[in-house]
């Protein structure tokens, strides 16, 4: 019997050379766990800067009553100086942060019902909520501190209704219901 011979491959050509990988790329990436290694190269000196924030309760000297005021999702702290009548609210004037006269009427109330229109001095910290809220939050944290400031306006202040805390918020949405009560539509077919 005759024996095939192979047919004859022509030897493949010499593979492109591929360009070197850098040497700092190469020893960037440790072989046996695959992660980056720390870097070689010297780092160059960072020049340290810290952005200040500006305080949201700005520095006034002397003391201070603090009322803590909540409505729905809203948070804020009211610290009531001596003084002339200033109010200013996460560090911006009264009228920028509640454009509204009605929101600045009614946040006013509490001073306005005591005669103290004039007497303090107030910086509110707030956050959270809708602007409305934040101006229930913030009349109930001005009451809390007058009543801080003198016992004797409690009963004036309970009266009118600005030392109750509001408890309604919003209920929450419950599974198989589309909205906290909302059920999905009834298909009969």
């Amino acid at each position: 019997m005759a024996t095939k011979k192979s047919p004859k491959i022509p030897k493949a050509s010499p593979a492109p050379k591929l360009p070197k990988v850098p040497k700092l790329l190469s020893e960037s990436i440790d072989s046996k766990s695959r992660r980056p290694k720390a870097s070689k190269l010297p780092t160059p000196p960072v020049e340290e800067t810290k952005e200040v924030k500006p305080s949201l309760f700005p520095k006034k000297e002397g003391r201070y009553t603090l009322g803590v005021g909540r409505r729905k999702t809203s948070t804020c702290l009211v610290r009531l100086y001596k003084g002339t009548g200033e109010v200013l609210v996460n560090g911006k004037t009264f009228e920028e942060y509640f454009s509204e006269p009605f929101m600045m009427q009614k946040i006013l109330t509490p001073l306005a019902l005591v005669g103290k229109d004039k007497a303090y001095d107030i910086t509110i910290k707030i956050s959270g909520g809708g602007k409305n809220s934040q101006a229930e939050a913030v009349r109930l944290g001005i009451a809390r501190a007058l009543v801080a400031e003198d016992a004797e306006l409690r009963t004036t202040l309970k009266h009118e209704g600005f030392l109750t805390r509001d408890p309604r918020a919003k209920e929450r949405k419950k599974y198989g219901l589309k909205r906290a009560r909302k059920a999905p539509q009834y298909s009969k077919r």
